[in-house]
């Protein structure tokens, strides 16, 4: 178990961490494209058109957020203390675990623990990987943050190609819910065996390390630190609302088939990470970006809000895939990470708790938002989401003019 500052040679290390977010992309989907299934699979009652009440397996998908709130609390200042090659195979593990979970399942309550179980590792992913990729690529942290992001849209957009090769040769639906937990057995082996950067953490010794909350007490946040981590919620929201009720929007808008909008909002999001990539901290600064790019998605949730047209919804979806997930989290995790280099493991789980949040807080209030607006409910979540993101505006604002004063 080599550990090394070569960084050239820990390109190979990269990739196989960032496969992890490749699984984290077909485990965040991938139930959404199997509820009936797994509605009849646990016991769903029958609906008045013949069709399975779904809810349940929309609730067992919330409990992935739920369970990355809960990992976060000490994904991150494990990592700090035992190191991200550990930290990074219990995500591994528990993604295994989590697809395993969902097929052997005969009820809700079964696939909610196990539904809390994927989102621990997605937990243990942010807090083993993130870091360790930050310190591979020394001096472009954004760049590696980003990168993130792109194996997660990789991950989103090759799993209905999966799913269409899966029916097209009549495979049980559970097939790819085994396929997946042997890619997570091959990464553990291989994040075990693989040489692993330095950490930046002041000190490498757990022994001599302070607690998590020690290391918080310590921290000195600054305004511009909160509002950041705060950013961690506002800008999760934005996206999630979005993903969990475009389709509805699309249907509001006269849409026959919604689900193209998901599709453009994938382009978006690879188009962002390419293109962000390319420009972060080389033609501009991360900073602009996080005022840049909320503002382009609360213009285009503006736009939704008084122009009902398909088309209109189409662009959207490429927009704020764009916009609102191409790597502003990313980002957000890159930039408050640069300001606390020997914690950043803690720090990042700080602002991935915030990120389950948004993702718990925003969804739950839009579907309560849809539910009470009735026909119109559509409208009100983009309204709402519209409020979301222009907090994001705004304290991205405050924190880009607090740069400048301390230039």
């Amino acid at each position: 178990m080599e550990i090394i500052q070569n960084h050239k040679r820990l390109y190979p290390t990269a990739i196989v961490l960032y496969l992890n977010y490749l699984v984290l992309g077909v485990a965040a989907s991938i139930l959404g494209q199997y509820k009936q299934e797994f509605a009849a699979q646990w016991g769903a009652a029958t609906l008045a058109n013949g069709a399975f009440d779904a809810s349940g397996v929309v609730w067992v998908s919330a409990s992935l957020g739920l369970g990355c709130l809960i990992g976060s609390f000490v994904s991150g200042p494990l990592s700090d203390k035992i190191g991200r090659r550990i930290v990074s195979a219990v995500g591994s593990i528990c993604y295994a675990v989590f697809f395993l979970g969902m097929v052997f399942s005969t009820n809700l309550q079964a696939a909610y623990v196990f539904g809390l179980i994927g989102g621990i590792a997605n937990a243990f992913s942010n807090g083993g990987v993130m870091p360790a990729v930050m310190e591979i690529f020394v001096g472009k942290t954004a760049v590696a943050s980003i990168l993130t992001k792109l194996f997660v849209a990789i991950g989103q957009f090759i799993l209905p190609l999966l799913i269409l090769f899966v029916a097209s040769n009549h495979m049980p639906y559970t097939t790819l819910f085994y396929v997946f937990p042997v890619l997570c057995a091959v990464l553990t082996i291989l994040t075990f065996v693989m040489p692993f950067p330095a950490m930046t953490a002041a000190n490498k010794d757990p022994k001599d390390q302070p607690s998590f909350w020690q290391e918080i007490k310590a921290i000195h946040f600054t305004p511009s630190s909160i509002a950041l981590i705060i950013m961690g919620f506002t800008t999760t929201a934005t996206f999630q609302i979005w993903v969990n009720c475009n389709q509805e929007f699309g249907r509001w808008v006269g849409m026959e088939n919604p689900a193209i909008i998901q599709s453009y909002y994938s382009v978006g999001i690879v188009a962002a990470v390419l293109l962000t990539a390319a420009v972060v901290d080389k033609y501009i600064k991360s900073i602009r970006l996080l005022l840049l790019y909320p503002a382009i998605a609360l213009t285009m949730l503006i736009v939704l809000l008084f122009v009902h047209h398909p088309l209109i919804a189409i662009i959207g979806g490429f927009v704020l895939g764009y916009s609102a997930a191409g790597g502003v989290l990313q980002l957000v995790t890159a930039v408050v990470s640069d300001l606390f280099p020997h914690l950043k493991g803690t720090i990042i789980s700080v602002v991935m708790v915030m990120s389950s949040i948004g993702t718990w807080v925003g969804v739950s209030a839009a579907g309560s938002i849809a539910s009470m607006g009735g026909n119109d409910g559509p409208e009100y979540v983009i309204l709402f989401n519209s409020a979301v993101t222009l907090m994001s505006v705004l304290l991205a604002l405050f924190v880009n003019i607090s740069s400048k004063r301390h230039v």
